[in-house]
């Protein structure tokens, strides 16, 4: 294969979980742009991240649904195209003291970060089984995938068991050339992340322990996806790239 065509996506069907906004829009629209047939899947509509994907391909689509809705998901991907990239990007965030939490609120963490990354790739591996395909999953974790966080319990719990589930489904699948790996953003300008934003005191904290010297971007995600999701990385198995600006290195 040629050098320029490590990284070319030209001809895979792609399906992006919460791609709305934030991460989910930019993985969605780079992905697009090296040349994949994107589908975006979210809760709220998709036109922002359509208009995007429509200025320099003429493939774009959308379905509404929450991922947390199992049945809904799993037809979404058995009556569409075979897939071939699947990006869990979907996710919850519930902030709150240990002490305070409510079940409510940590199922709903739960259900979303987690349990719709098992079931969801659950159908997209079936059926690249059935149909003798290799294909790639790309699994949105978190930098609170390898530390505690601050009242963020369940998103926490969610990630790190995000983090066990790419290492044991890419042990699962790995030989019938089906790559399972993850994404761990560090401190991203998201809706997610709008509260710490706003709290100048703990903002400036976080800051200043960022060796990059900023807050990420959600376009800060293009390339490891990219990578990720293209022949470039067909023999990176179980892995966890980080995109932090250095903040598991300080």
């Amino acid at each position: 294969m040629r050098r320029a065509e490590l990284f070319r996506l030209d001809g895979l069907n792609a399906l992006v979980t919460g791609a709305n906004t934030g991460i989910g829009q930019a993985i969605a629209v780079g992905l697009s742009q090296y040349g994949a047939q994107v589908t975006c899947l979210a809760r709220r509509d998709c036109d922002e991240t359509l208009a995007l994907i429509k200025n320099h391909s003429d493939f774009g689509r959308a379905v509404c649904a929450d991922v947390s809705d199992q049945p809904a998901c799993r037809s979404i991907i058995s009556d569409g195209p075979v897939f071939d990239i699947l990006v869990n990007n979907a996710g919850v965030i519930k902030r709150s003291s240990s002490e305070s939490a409510t079940e409510e609120d940590w199922d709903r963490v739960i259900d979303t970060n987690l349990k719709s990354t098992f079931f969801l790739s659950q159908v997209f591996g079936r059926n690249l089984l059935d149909a003798g395909k290799p294909g790639k999953i790309i699994n949105i974790a978190s930098v609170l995938a390898f530390q505690g966080g601050i009242g963020v319990a369940s998103y926490a719990a969610s990630k790190h068991g995000m983090v066990g589930l790419t290492r044991s489904m890419s042990n699962d699948w790995a030989a019938h050339g089906i790559n399972v790996n993850a994404i761990a953003p560090g401190y991203i300008q998201t809706n997610n992340t709008a509260a710490l934003q706003a709290d100048v005191e703990r903002s400036n904290a976080i800051l200043q322990r960022i060796p990059a010297g900023r807050w990420g971007r959600p376009d800060d995600l293009i390339g490891a996806s990219v990578f990720l999701a293209s022949p470039a990385s067909n023999y990176v198995h179980g892995s966890v790239l980080t995109v932090d600006g250095g903040w598991l290195a300080r």
